[in-house]
């Protein structure tokens, strides 16, 4: 076994969005083939976008509006989180995704439920879906992520720690399929690699396909 010590990434997402879920398949894939170890963290969309409702497209904003669609995932995490710790993110995003996007049932409550034995958590938590008690701390993590990265992008954000040691932070990067094995390796390198240079910000193209969910 490689004594390598293991870098940490730091991953916000919203369950919600279906290329934060294609890039943190992506990071399952790099943690198999870089010393890296992921720590999940929730970000929210619904509280990026509140005060751009006006803005958006009447579908996307009503899911971001108070009672959206957008709010039950996150909340459930962020209770996830604060009642069962940190290892209890990860497992119920995967959960959560899977059934959201891989299976393609929506995010309903039915969807949210199922996913919660999934990852062998409490049913009960489905109940956080429409309570504020932990929003306090649902934006404290979704702050900790953007502010890394500015007001200008959405989920993902990675953050991982730089030579210097500052961190190095980025939106996305957005692919799709995941990538896996050498592949995986080669994105996750040369993401590093822009992301480290100073006043470095922006690749992009045109997207010509849908998230793969395989």
């Amino acid at each position: 076994m490689s004594d390598t010590p293991k870098t940490p990434a730091d991953f916000w997402f919203d369950p919600l969005c279906p290329w934060a879920w294609m890039t943190s398949r992506w990071m399952l894939e790099v943690e198999k083939v870089r010393p890296v170890e992921v720590r999940w963290h929730v970000m929210s969309l619904a509280v990026l976008n509140e005060d751009k409702l006006d803005t958006l497209p009447e579908e996307y904003a009503e899911n971001m509006r108070p009672g959206g669609k957008a709010w039950g995932p996150v909340r459930v995490v962020i209770a996830a989180q604060q009642l069962h710790g940190d290892e209890a993110v990860g497992r119920l995003y995967t959960a959560l995704g899977t059934r959201f996007h891989n299976e393609g049932l929506g995010v309903t409550r039915e969807s949210i439920a199922a996913a919660l034995d999934d990852a062998g958590l409490p049913a009960e938590l489905i109940e956080y879906a429409d309570k504020d008690t932990y929003d306090k701390e649902l934006r404290a993590s979704h702050k900790a992520g953007i502010d890394l990265v500015g007001q200008e992008v959405g989920t993902p954000v990675i953050a991982v720690p730089g030579s210097d040691g500052e961190q190095i932070a980025f939106f996305g990067p957005v692919v799709t399929p995941a990538p896996k094995g050498e592949d995986a390796a080669k994105l996750w390198d040369g993401t590093l690699m822009v992301a480290s240079i100073p006043g470095f910000y922006e690749i992009k193209r045109t997207r010509t396909q849908g998230p793969i969910f395989d």
